[in-house]
């Protein structure tokens, strides 16, 4: 079985608790997804409402994956740039599929989604590439990578996980001309 890729669903209660409960599960299995374990859905919604209110104004965008149970399976949140001179770009946050469903191929499906919806969806049209920042120390740059993600920057140790544990900012690109 196959997840069904979803550009822009409609915001509801379903759709909010069914991200927040993934974000917290990727989170807690030791995803990179903005928080270390534990933690909680509650703690995780404000950083939700702040991609809601982007969708709200149009700078942020959705793609979802349901699995076979129509439960939310995977995310991938696109941002825009405000910037007028970086319009041609957009950057991809919160890119996450449960752990329930890890070593099934998804994230690679999720990713071919991302950079479909990035070719033809309306409202990407000026879009040229897709940006990512990854938390270094997880391996999920090599799992981009085959994606076809390049690294292109790294700030060493910008991101503190915990007291002594820092890790690399890792930017990777899509170009998609």
């Amino acid at each position: 079985m196959t997840l069904t890729f979803e550009v822009d669903p409609t915001v509801d209660r379903s759709l909010t608790d069914g991200v927040l409960a993934l974000w917290a599960d990727v989170s807690n299995a030791g995803g990179a997804v903005g928080f270390v374990p534990p933690v909680t859905p509650e703690e995780i919604r404000p950083s939700l409402l702040k991609h809601l209110t982007g969708m709200d104004q149009g700078t942020t965008r959705l793609l979802v994956g349901r699995d076979e149970d129509g439960r939310i399976a995977a995310t991938a949140f696109f941002a825009f740039n405000a910037h007028r001179l970086m319009t041609h770009w957009v950057w991809l946050y919160t890119v996450m599929v449960h752990p329930r469903h890890q070593g099934k191929g998804y994230g690679l499906d999720l990713m071919a989604a991302v950079e479909h919806a990035a070719r033809t969806a309306p409202g990407f049209e000026a879009v040229e590439a897709i940006r990512l920042g990854v938390r270094g120390g997880t391996g999920v740059d090599s799992f981009y990578a085959r994606a076809g993600y390049k690294e292109v920057g790294r700030v060493p140790g910008a991101i503190r996980v915990a007291p002594g544990d820092d890790r690399d900012d890792i930017t990777m690109l899509l170009p998609l001309t």
